[in-house]
Parts: C-alpha cells; structure tokens; sequence
C-alpha cells in the first residue's frame, strides 16, 4: 500500500476543487514536495504536492472530476524512486530509428499543425505532453487527431513503437478547402465562476457608467524626468497605476461611498483601502489585492502589482492573495481599450475603468493643441452610489492626475 496524496486546504470557505491535470503519470519518479497534480478552485490553481519520494503509483481519480478537501487523489510508492525512471525509459532508448523525432516534440510548427490536421486544443495537449504527432493513429473524424488520442499516448508506457509507421500518416487527406468544424471545450471551474458572478453582479446591482477623460501630460512628465532614479532607488519600474491608486485613495475621501458595501440593509464603510487590480492570466481574469493601497509609497504600490502580474503568469497566485479587496481598478489600456463599461466585483459597489492614452486635440486657453488623453469609466452600484457623487470622485481623480502635486500635499 503506497502513501496516499491528498487534496490539501485550497483556502478559507473553499472545499472542493476540479482536477485539472496530472503532471505525474504511473511508474513516473518524484521527490519530496514535487507537483504530482494541479488542482483547479473558484479562484486559482493549486499544485499538489507528493507527501514523500518515490515512484507515482496510482491515479485514483480523473482529470475533470470535482474532489473535495482532504480526499485521497493518488498514492506514492516509497523508494526505488530514483532506479524506477531509467528503468521505464529504456525501451524507449533502444529504437534509434526514433530518435529523429524527438525535436518534433518540442513544439509543433504551423505547418506540421496544418498537414496533421490538429485543432488548437489538440495542438496544445500536444506541446504540453511532448508526443511525437506523427506516430499517432487519430480516432476522431476522418482519422483526426483527439485530445483523447494524445492523453492515452502520454499514459502508454511504451509509446515508441507507434511512430514506425509515420509513412502511412503521408498518406492522410488534407482537409477539404473551407471545411466547418466545431470544437467544445469545457470551462475551466475559474471561468465558470467568473461566468457567475458577473452575471450576479448585473442581477443584483443597479449597475451605471459615468465617464470623464483627464490630460495625462504632467503625469508623462513626472514618469519621464523621474523613472530612472526611481528604478535605480526602488528596483523596480515606475508606472501608471501608483499614480491612479493614489488618486482614487484621495478621492475616496471625499466620496467614501464608492469604498463601502451594502450588506442586507445596511451600509459598510471601509477606513481603508484595499485595491483588487484586474489581472490578465492564462486561464482568466484575476483580481488579487493591494492591501491597504491608501497607505502605501509609488515604489510599494509599483512592486506589490508587478508582484501579482508574475505570479499571475507563473499560476501560483493564492486565494489570500485575491480574499478581499472595497474598490477595484481595471487597466484595459494595457491591451488598446479607447472606451468601456467595466462591471463591479462584488460585494464591492464600484470599479475604475482606464482606458489607453492616444493624442487628441483639446482646447487649452483658447488654442486648440494635441494632448495625450485617456477616457476614465466609473461603473458603480446606484443602489448605493449617487450620481452626483460619482461625477464628484471621476473629477477628484482628474485633478490629482492633471496636477500631480495634489497627490504630496494631500488636496
């Protein structure tokens, strides 16, 4: 009986999750604390570790299937870890005819994609598995390649010898001109989430978009003269969203509204600042937190978000890390958005949409002139936040861009 792998605590009021993928297979060597499995929660992905080193034995569950906490996934062989992986891959070793391939299964070229026919989910398992394409028998439709086929490739314990025949994949039809196809892919348990709780949002608030736009000129400026000594002081590189943080946690001042929640039929406001910043990750988007935003310097607002965009990249973020958060601020000028209606993260009751800078004329004193301007969006719960005070917190933060001296001398 070997040492059973479990599903560890995912986090606070989290206790399922689905198995997103094995990253060991049966036979397969592991050390201490190695990633065996990743897990996929509400929220974010999470590896599961192996308890001891040994070999990978037996996969109790299958990739899709919703665990629960504490529940026993897998079990671990102790010892021999390290004689059992050159014992399962000399077979593989002793054909020489199939070494050429092995490049092949680095990644896979346009063209190789193209004249096997591969969908894009295909194409990727198979990156991300390593099988050789070519060496494979395709069960779908007209011979096609599956997700399916290259799963069971990468279990099989001896897949070698299926890439002997690659002459008779020359063979395979190309696919007819303007042919149609579908693909169905089912959604991660982050996109579902996602999926619902938007919709939540639009069903539950009286959600309404104001909008202003602001010149960004002295703030160019300020980031020009001074973002080399800042990345030479603070190692890291000055941005944007130091600024608009600061802005909004002086604008919540006045307008303490837009940082509160409704609670059944009560009004909670916040005496800090929590920022949930919008993050772009492979399978998502995410809102880790800044934490008490309205006390902390340019350098550790800067360092705290380039901080969540790595780990966001790398999958690691944790649930702690995105628990929380009274007000969000959206960048979508990051990927070229002119103008939005970003929607709230609830409970939260507004979010703070930016948008990308671009050369407009405007009037200044009379003489029309080319500044580099963004449109701002605040989306906001009407239940909770009056029109009036979402004009008054959209100007607060036009002020303090306009005129970033603002920001130092708290006005």
């Amino acid at each position: 009986m070997g040492i059973e792998v479990k599903v560890p605590a995912l986090g606070e009021s989290i206790t399922e999750a689905t198995l997103g993928a094995w990253l060991k297979k049966p036979g397969d060597a592991v050390a201490v604390d190695e990633p065996v499995a990743s897990l996929e929660t509400d929220k974010v992905s999470v590896d599961v570790p192996s308890p001891v080193a040994g070999v990978f034995g037996e996969a109790l569950v299958a990739e899709g299937d919703t665990v629960n906490v504490g529940a026993v996934i897998a079990t671990i062989g102790e010892g021999g870890g390290a004689a059992a992986a050159p014992a399962e891959k000399a077979p593989e070793a002793a054909p020489a005819a199939a070494a050429p391939a092995a490049p092949a299964n680095e990644g896979v070229s346009d063209d190789q994609a193209q004249a096997l026919r591969l969908s894009p989910s295909v194409r990727r398992a198979v990156q991300e598995s390593g099988v050789d394409p070519a060496g494979l028998t395709g069960s779908g439709r007209d011979g096609r390649l599956t997700k399916e086929d290259v799963t069971k490739a990468k279990a099989s314990p001896a897949p070698a010898p299926t890439a002997a025949p690659a002459p008779a994949q020359a063979t395979a039809p190309a696919a007819p001109k303007g042919e149609r196809s579908e693909e169905r892919v089912k959604m991660t348990r982050l996109r579902q989430t996602i999926a619902t709780r938007l919709k939540d949002a639009q069903n539950t608030a009286a959600l309404l978009t104001t909008f202003n736009d602001v010149d960004m000129t002295e703030v160019i400026a300020a980031r020009t003269r001074y973002k080399d000594l800042f990345e030479k002081k603070h190692g890291i590189r000055l941005g944007f969203m130091g600024f608009f943080t600061k802005a909004v946690a002086l604008a919540a001042r006045d307008v303490p509204s837009v940082n509160a929640r409704i609670e059944g039929d009560e009004i909670v406001y916040h005496n800090y600042l929590d920022v949930s910043v919008a993050v772009s990750a492979p399978k998502g988007l995410v809102v880790p937190v800044v934490r008490s935003a309205d006390q902390m310097s340019f350098a550790e607002i800067e360092q705290a978000i380039a901080g969540f965009g790595q780990k966001a990249k790398a999958g690691t973020l944790t649930a702690e890390d995105m628990k929380g958060g009274t007000f969000t601020i959206s960048n979508g000028g990051v990927f070229g958005s002119l103008l939005s209606t970003p929607i709230i993260n609830p409970p939260q009751s507004a979010v703070l949409g930016l948008h990308r800078i671009e050369e407009r004329p405007v009037v200044k004193d009379g003489q029309i002139v080319a500044r580099p301007m963004m449109y701002l969006a605040l989306s906001y719960d009407h239940r909770l936040v009056d029109g009036r005070e979402a004009v008054t917190f959209l100007v607060r933060i036009k002020e303090a861009i306009e005129d970033p001296t603002r920001l130092l001398i708290d006005l």
